[in-house]
């Protein structure tokens, strides 16, 4: 039987940040794995990661997602390393496209070839967080500059993928990929279709799994009643449904993209 793993995520709806920190707080009590919170129009969710990240101890923390429209690669290496530093290594940059509406209705930028965007971003924050220069474009006369602080090419970054274009970019750049508003039925074939996608552009991708280092998990998390219960109570169905814990298989989220295949992780 494949052992599944859970975690628990917001919407970009909430805004009550005391509740959201204390959300984080009770699923680490409760021996969650993993706490996302994503940004939308409302909290920056960076100041509020960070203030879970020094409230918590185990539970491992990501952006999910960070949109590639909101903020340059430079700001957003910078951010993922120093959570990465803060947190003791329990960060997980999510990155993903966003949609037309948001994009252009609040960031006031063209949603241009989405996927090329998140290649783009994806590939350069992973080259700032090796220790490499800044790769320009706008720029080409300047002096690449490097990122100020430790190399951090160990944070796992996972890509939000929907469409055709940007699940390609999910298979063959990114450490995880993160499923949203993928019905739970539906994952595996999704996972099949990665995974090929995957082998077919990187053969070798096997040799930088380097999602694996956000697997630290103390604890099983079993899957009781009371818990959610618990949950529940603290974040309200505001929104018009509830809140509900999320089913993470370990593979599809915690290995490198060459193993989405959903089984126990050794």
């Amino acid at each position: 039987m494949t052992t599944l793993r859970r975690g628990v995520g917001l919407t970009p709806m909430e805004t009550r940040r005391d509740l959201i920190v204390r959300t984080a707080v009770l699923a680490e009590e409760l021996g969650y794995e993993i706490f996302a919170l994503p940004e939308g129009w409302g909290l920056d969710a960076v100041p509020v990661l960070t203030e879970i990240a020094v409230r918590t101890a185990r539970i491992n923390l990501a952006s999910g997602i960070l949109s590639v429209w909101g903020r340059t690669p430079a700001t957003l290496a910078m951010t993922a390393a120093t959570l990465h530093q803060l947190s003791g290594g329990r960060y997980v940059l999510g990155l993903g496209a966003s949609t037309k509406a948001l994009t252009e209705g609040f960031h006031d930028i063209a949603f241009e070839h989405p996927a090329a965007k998140l290649r783009d971003v994806v590939t350069r924050v992973r080259a700032l967080l090796a220790g490499q220069p800044a790769q320009l474009g706008n720029a080409a006369a300047a002096r690449p500059l490097r990122l100020g602080q430790p190399p951090a090419p160990e944070v796992p970054i996972w890509v939000a993928a929907l469409g055709p274009h940007t699940t390609r970019v999910a298979a063959e750049l990114g450490d995880g990929w993160i499923p949203a508003l993928v019905a739970r039925d539906r994952l595996p074939g999704w996972a099949t279709q990665l995974r090929q996608l995957r082998e077919a552009a990187a053969p070798d991708a096997r040799a930088h799994g380097s999602g694996r280092a956000a697997h630290r998990c103390r604890r099983q998390c079993r899957d009781r009643p009371g818990h959610r219960r618990r949950l529940h109570r603290l974040v309200p169905g505001r929104y018009g449904g509830r809140l509900r814990p999320i089913r993470v298989r370990p593979r599809l989220c915690h290995a490198g993209p060459s193993d989405y295949r959903g089984e126990p992780a050794p």
